[in-house]
Order: structure tokens, then sequence, then C-alpha cells
């Protein structure tokens, strides 16, 4: 007679879902989704998992199950950004994560209250919600950040430049990304590259300001300041910087833009004044939002998976949410990568001395 298989479980302590997640090399929310019975898993995976489950004795909390798949589950994505093509994605993401996962999803803007207000918005939301996503710039206001954290409430910041030992975090490699964007320009023989940056209470502008400069460096070119400008990753502040840069006496053979809006601005800008992007002018932006296909030519650009992102958070600030140890926080860091787009807006440079080169 065949003797029947012995669990493994351990005596005194009951196996966790991390364990099965390990032993099937699966990620946990894959064992929440076939216990749960959710769809999106591959047959062969779940019959992998449901196999580990067996071996290792493991037994679901049923009642964080329950709290997991209720209703009242309610997860908050605040924002004060104002580009609407990014806003855009970042609700595609989070409604599709929110719908899949039987959350509610409540959204609020803050963009007219200082951080005072915030404060106490946080305070008051920190009551009825199970877990927030905030995008930047306030992923890193640590005012509001601790607000939150000092209530229990998990917290997944998206696009932060920073990691965080407070709060979980999914976003690209800016630094690598900016780098790898001017180097594109660097092989199609621009050295005369101006620059627009994002706003500066944003880390991640910093960092891809930092990845341009590496890029320069790396190929010997020296950073001249008069082709670097400020903007704050809005349309208006693409056409100030976009203005400056092209009224200069020796103009940029290239314009990089840290964000797809004010990469618009400056293909607005140049066809304003008569140039061909990108025959006289090449133009590079930052994200991949709708913006880089709106214009003409469409631009080259990073695609950072903003709607992934957001959907990944929602999946993350849930495992925190069910988590049955509640107190004892996980904080999560997660890099996604990010692709190089090349379309129509970038092409090598005139040769020296031709009319859009130099202003007579």
């Amino acid at each position: 007679m065949e003797k029947p298989i012995k669990s493994v479980r351990r005596k005194g302590r009951a196996v966790t879902i991390d364990e099965v997640a390990s032993k099937a090399g699966v990620s946990p929310m894959t064992v929440s989704r076939v216990i749960n019975g959710y769809g999106m898993v591959r047959d062969a995976t779940r019959e992998r998992v449901m196999r580990t489950v067996r071996e290792l004795g493991y037994r679901p909390n049923l009642a964080a199950s329950s709290l997991a798949a209720a209703q009242h589950t309610c997860i908050a994505l605040i924002y004060t950004n104002p580009s609407s093509t990014y806003l855009r994605e970042l609700l595609v993401g989070a409604l599709s994560g929110s719908a899949r996962a039987a959350a509610q999803l409540t959204i609020a803007t803050w963009d007219n209250l200082d951080t005072d207000a915030q404060r106490n918005a946080a305070r008051l939301l920190a009551n009825s919600v199970a877990g927030v996503i905030l995008p930047p710039p306030l992923c890193e206001s640590r005012p509001v950040v601790m607000e939150f954290v000092n209530a229990g409430i998990p917290v997944v910041s998206i696009a932060s430049g920073n990691f965080s030992d407070e709060v979980a975090c999914v976003r690209i490699d800016d630094f690598r990304a900016s780098k790898e964007i001017t180097a594109h320009l660097i092989a199609n023989g621009h050295t005369r590259i101006g620059y627009i940056k994002g706003n500066p209470n944003q880390t991640a502008s910093a960092h891809r300001f930092e990845g341009f400069r590496q890029a320069l460096d790396e190929a010997g070119i020296a950073l001249d300041d008069a082709l670097v400008q400020q903007g704050y990753y809005t349309y208006r502040s693409g056409l100030e910087a976009a203005e400056k840069l092209l009224a200069l006496q020796r103009l940029p053979t290239a314009i990089f833009a840290s964000n797809d809006d004010m990469a618009s601005a400056v293909v607005s800008v140049a066809h304003r004044q008569g140039m061909n992007v990108p025959g006289d002018l090449s133009v590079v932006g930052f994200d991949d939002t709708s913006a880089a296909t709106m214009v003409w030519p469409e631009l080259t650009t990073i695609h950072q998976p903003i709607a992934s992102m957001a959907d990944t958070a929602i999946d993350m600030l849930l495992r925190a949410v069910r988590r049955p140890d509640r107190g004892a926080r996980a904080v999560v860091h997660h890099i996604v990568p990010h692709q190089l787009v090349t379309r129509g807006s970038v092409a090598p440079p005139r040769p020296p001395g031709h009319a859009a080169a130099a202003k007579e």
C-alpha cells in the first residue's frame, strides 16, 4: 500500500505564502492569484504552485483573504502632477490593477494644498483607506509620507528617485535611461546638445541630468552651461526653455527635454522659427506618454511603463494589506526596465556653416 505524502510543515509555525512562492519560483502575488482562483496564470505555473502548496502543507489565512477580497478594501491614489499625459497613464494602470483585485480606488488631487493642508488631508485619509499610492512629487514629501507611515498605512511611491526604508517604491533607473538616450544623440553625431531639466522638487530630475552629464563626459564632450535650461515638466516651461536655447548665437543641434510634454514644446518652437525637425534640430523626450506621438515628427523618447508601474503598485499594496502580520512592515523596492524608443525626431546634424547651425 502506497504511503501518503507527509507534509513538511514544521510544528509550531505556519508556512507563509513567501515560502510557497520561493519554493515554487514565483512571486507571492502569483501564489495568491492561484489560491484565490484568479485568472492570468499559466496552467503549468498553477499546477506547480498547487503542488508546492500540498507539499508544504500551506493553509491560507481565510480571514486575511476575505479582507483582501472585500470591496471595502480601499486604495488611494493622490497626485499633484500637472502633466495630463502622465496622469492618464497613471490612472489607466491604477484602475486596471484595482479592478482586477476587486479593490476600490479613491483618486484625490492636492494641487492647491500647501504642506500643512496636505498633512491634514493625509491624516484624515488614513482613517478610511487600506493603502496609498504616491506619484511624484508627493512621494518625496516627507511630512505627507510620515503621516501615513505613522498611521500604519502601507505606501507605495511611483517614480521616486530615492529608495526609502519606510515606503515601498516602483521606478525605472532614470540615470541609466537618460544616459542611454543622450548616447543615442551622440552616436548620431551630435556634440552640441541642449538640455531642459525637470522639476527640481523631484529627485528623478537630478538623476536624469546626471545621466546626461555622464554620457557627455564619457564621450569627451564638455558640458556647456549655456545649453542647460530649467524646466518644470510642463508644456509652458518647455516653451520658455526652448525659446532661450534657440535664441543662442550658436544653436544646439539637438535638445533633450526631460519629459515628453517639454519635448513637444521644443518641436513647436522650432517649427515656429522655421526650423526643420530633425533636419535642423533633433529633439528627444522622456516617458513615452501620448504626447510623444501627438507631434510631428513623433518623438524619440524613453519608454517609462507608467501604467504598468501603477498596476504593479496596486499589487504591492494589496500584498502589504493582506499580510497576516501587518505589524511587520515589508518594504519592497522594484526597478522596472525602460526602453529607448526611436522615432522620427532624430537625425545627424547639418554640416558646419549651415544656416541653422549659426546665426548671422
